[in-house]
């Protein structure tokens, strides 16, 4: 006649020990990027503990002390593992837990299922938890439970179990369940957490570069207004001694006539360079007088091709090769017709002198664009010359900035101001390797966006 026998009452106490999950890799296990892979004071307790299961009972198990070392060995590399295979390190990590775990089991009891290491299981359950997702943490925890009650079959071929022995089992096997849950629902907040601060952090970059952007700028327009207000009053203290020479330098050239020709060609020095002082005082009043766009919208492609014909119409002899690109489906913007081109033909005359005699290409594009919130027009002026030196690239747009040898620096200061004036945005970029050159990129805001922008101001 078969005994009954009972699973020992030692099965239910569950250690709050780490624990483990096992299965082959699923398509839905993702291993867990923010876990510490450096060796921590936690690794050193679980040593610990380990260590003082192997002078616990039953002390003369061989086959139970090399098990422990496994697992500590397991433990203590798994970092290693992890790092060197992220696709399915994590997944091998919990495999061997699962299999130390049951061949502990086997070593630690007369009959597998009631080995009082029981809990050995939560090692690879909680590993689980710590890697894969809710779903995969399930799996791994199924296969865990399907290891330890692997040893319920031998134990039946002996003694016939009851239903209470069963009910025990199943407490078991579901606080194995529990704990992977509770472990798992931390981890993967954890990770929630950790991708929203990475998002905030690269929000604040943006924004900290937005600002660092807005404030150079603001100095910049500070320096133009500065320099616009002494270049007014310098300009106008010297028309007029300026316009004093020029007139008597005219009258002594007429007064001398052919009778002495070396004062008169100095006479013609001075009236000549009285006009190109007078021009350059002119170019500082333009620069320094308060701009007055009357904003209308159209496209601006027929004003960039006009600025391109008032070049290349004044050098015919160019060598310069031009390249239109234009989106069919641009907005309108609300821009000043007269300053728009005063604009393109500074920037469009300034790529044509940086090619020199011997030519290139002169590429404008015209696209639709988006910034900071705003729709608009996207314009680029792209040449092949030799490009803006590195140091310059920062002050290129400040006044008395230049890279022509006869230059004054005041083209692209006035071609900013015109910018300003629209509400859009001037930037300039050198083009890499093998090819050099410099690309001006203005953006111009949409007509709808332009008169908000202006009211807004107004207000």
């Amino acid at each position: 006649m078969e005994t009954e026998t009972n699973i020992p009452q030692t099965v239910l106490p569950v250690s709050e020990e780490r624990i483990l999950l096992a299965a082959s890799p699923t398509p839905d296990a993702s291993p867990a990027e923010g876990k510490n892979t450096a060796l921590n004071w936690m690794d050193a307790l679980w040593l610990l503990f380990l260590g003082v299961l192997a002078v616990l009972p039953p002390r003369g198990e061989i086959h139970k002390q090399l098990t422990l070392l496994a697992i500590g060995i397991v433990q203590l590399t798994e970092s290693w593992i992890v790092r060197k295979n992220r696709l399915r390190g994590p997944a091998y990590v919990v495999l061997l837990k699962i299999a130390l775990a049951t061949l502990l089991i086997d070593h630690t009891g007369e009959l597998g299922i009631n080995s009082s290491y029981y809990p050995v299981y939560f090692l690879p359950v909680v590993t689980a938890a710590e890697y894969f997702s809710p779903l995969a943490t399930l799996l791994w925890t199924a296969l865990a439970s399907a290891a330890y009650c692997s040893y319920l079959y031998p134990a039946l071929q002996e003694y016939e179990i009851n239903a209470e022995s069963y009910g025990l089992l199943a407490i078991r096997i579901l606080f194995f369940f529990l704990a992977a849950m509770v472990v798992n629902r931390f981890v993967v907040e954890n990770r929630r957490q950790i991708k929203r601060y990475q998002e905030l952090a690269k929000t604040l970059a943006e924004t900290n570069r937005r600002l660092e952007q807005v404030q150079a700028e603001a100095r910049r327009s500070e320096r133009l207004a500065a320099l616009g207000q002494m270049s007014a009053g310098l300009a106008h203290e010297i028309r007029n001694p300026l316009g004093v020479i020029k007139g008597s330098a005219e009258m002594l050239q007429q007064k001398l006539g052919d009778g002495n020709p070396l004062a008169s060609e100095l006479a013609g020095y001075i009236s000549s360079e009285t006009n190109r002082l007078g021009a350059l005082v002119t170019r500082f009043l333009d620069f320094a007088r308060p701009l007055h766009a009357d904003l209308v919208a159209q496209e601006i492609t027929a004003v960039l091709d006009r600025s391109l014909q008032a070049v290349t119409i004044n050098q015919p002899e160019s060598q310069v090769r031009v390249e239109r690109e234009y989106d069919v489906s641009l907005p309108e913007v609300a821009i000043d017709e007269g300053l728009c081109e005063q604009a393109f033909v500074n920037l469009i005359q300034n790529a044509y002198d940086a090619m020199g005699a011997d030519g290139g290409t002169l590429r404008l594009t015209v696209n639709p664009a988006d910034r900071s919130g705003r729709e608009g027009v996207e314009v680029g002026i792209e040449d092949s010359g030799p490009g803006v030196p590195g140091e310059l690239r920062e002050q290129i747009f400040n006044p008395f900035v230049t890279t022509k040898k006869t230059g004054v620096g005041l083209g692209l200061s006035i071609v900013s101001r015109i910018v300003d004036v629209h509400h859009g945005t001037i930037r300039i970029e050198n083009r890499e390797q093998p090819q050099h050159g410099a690309r001006f990129v203005l953006f111009f805001p949409a007509a709808g966006a332009a008169a908000s922008a202006e009211h807004l101001i107004a207000n």
